[in-house]
């Protein structure tokens, strides 16, 4: 049993070992191939931005600036946040550095850590990774559906079974004022069967409380108003061929008429997409929904910040719950290593060859596996045995003098030597049978 470090990962933070990087790697090589087949080029955005971008551009009334940022003061008097999400930073590099003057739509991607202070569980993190795409500049309803298209693709590739395509219009600066009102109304005639929070939401913002998950507010929140039915011409046109482009493609979803998303610069199209897991538990059938993938429309967010009147949609899909995913649910055998060489050596003048015969191997694209600091060789064949390499590359001082390498061939135990100057081109030749 390891002794405790003094120093500990801070609460919510996870550590990525060398058994989950292969995860990682999985899903950003997905993700990237697919975000460059449909044109994204890859923005990078520091991960710290001004404070008032994120209060601004996400909401003063939403959880997430009210409760989950992480934020300093510079020595200079500045206040900075821990980006919670991509898109406000990415809106800001489009307005920055002139975007608007390239030919539209400007298609980005980004990959990488946001930051949320909430309370640590399964799957929740306060140090999280999101694969983000925006596309900015087009408001065509084609748009809103390719986005959840590529997602969904995505998904798929990575063999997540059991998805779920929830969707929702929740109207712009036309229809949602009057749709808040009768909101208001009927939440406030049911005010004291909600929770706290929603009862504060209430007054600030009570779009939020569609988003409550306690089950009080659920139920009080199922006999609401429905937003669609109160959608101007353009919002319900924009929303209806949504579903059209959806329908052409096959690609099954299903109306959530409460689905609002939890940030305020959306409009129009909001939509998750959902894992659902049967749980283990006594009663048989109980499913949950595990949140991968959220976005929308935010056709006011490029003029927010201070840019033109731009359309913009996009969405983030949640690293960490995915990884989980695919632990959990893929059934993988946990890959090894594949090292067909290991090179075992004896002495100095045998491991200032072996540094040069390794990066020779390195250019051929050989994998050679090593332990050049044991100079015990039965440790070193033994750590051979156990990667499970084809064959063994034996140099001593001898060897080395000569200019040779013994070849052991590790399933038959046959030896054979070869010239120093001539053993890529052999292993090369022996590993393509």
């Amino acid at each position: 049993m390891s002794k405790k470090s003094k120093f500990q990962r801070p609460a919510g933070m996870h550590d990525v070992l060398s058994g989950n990087q292969r995860y990682f790697q999985k899903i950003y090589n997905i993700c990237k191939n697919i975000a460059d087949f449909y044109r994204f080029q890859e923005i990078a955005t520091p991960i710290l931005e001004s404070t008032e971008l994120f209060s601004k551009g996400i909401g003063m009334t939403t959880d997430i600036v009210q409760k989950q940022m992480f934020t300093l003061r510079t020595k200079g008097g500045d206040y900075l946040t821990l980006r919670p999400e991509f898109t406000p930073g990415v809106i800001r590099a489009y307005i920055e550095h002139g975007m608007q003057n390239l030919p539209q739509p400007v298609k980005l991607y980004s990959l990488g850590p946001v930051f949320r202070y909430e309370h640590p569980q399964a799957g929740r993190y306060r140090q999280f990774n999101q694969f983000n795409l925006e596309v900015i500049g087009e408001g065509n309803p084609v748009i809103d559906a390719q986005i959840i298209q590529i997602f969904y693709t995505i998904l798929k590739e990575l063999k997540i079974k059991n998805l779920l395509v929830e969707i929702n219009s929740i109207g712009d600066n036309q229809c949602r004022p009057y749709y808040k009102k009768l909101l208001t109304n009927y939440l406030k005639s049911r005010e004291s069967a909600l929770c706290s929070d929603c009862r504060r939401r209430l007054r600030e913002n009570p779009l939020r409380v569609l988003d409550c998950k306690e089950d009080k507010c659920q139920r009080v929140v199922s006999q609401a108003p429905q937003i669609i039915d109160h959608l101007c011409e353009e919002c319900h046109r924009h929303f209806k061929s949504v579903l059209e482009f959806l329908d052409e493609i096959d690609l099954p979803y299903h109306l959530n008429p409460y689905l609002v998303r939890g940030l305020d610069y959306y409009t129009k199209t909001v939509f998750e997409i959902f894992s659902i897991e049967k749980e283990k538990t006594e009663a048989e059938g109980v499913s949950s929904k595990i949140a991968l993938v959220a976005g929308g429309r935010y056709n006011n967010l490029v003029k927010l910040l201070g840019g033109e009147d731009i359309p913009a949609v996009g969405a983030a899909l949640g690293v960490e719950r995915i990884v989980n995913l695919l632990k959990v649910k893929s059934g993988e055998a946990k890959e090894k290593e594949v090292y067909p060489v290991f090179l075992a050596q004896l002495g100095n003048l045998a491991k200032r060859k072996g540094l040069k015969l390794l990066e020779d191997f390195r250019k051929a694209k050989i994998l050679v596996a090593e332990a050049l600091g044991r100079d015990s060789l039965k440790a070193q064949l033994k750590t051979a045995d156990k990667l499970g390499v084809k064959y063994t590359l034996l140099l001593g001082q001898k060897e080395s003098l000569e200019g040779v390498v013994i070849i052991r061939d590790m399933k038959t135990g046959k030896q054979e030597i070869v010239k120093l100057g001539k053993i890529v081109k052999e292993m090369k030749r022996r590993l393509k049978k």
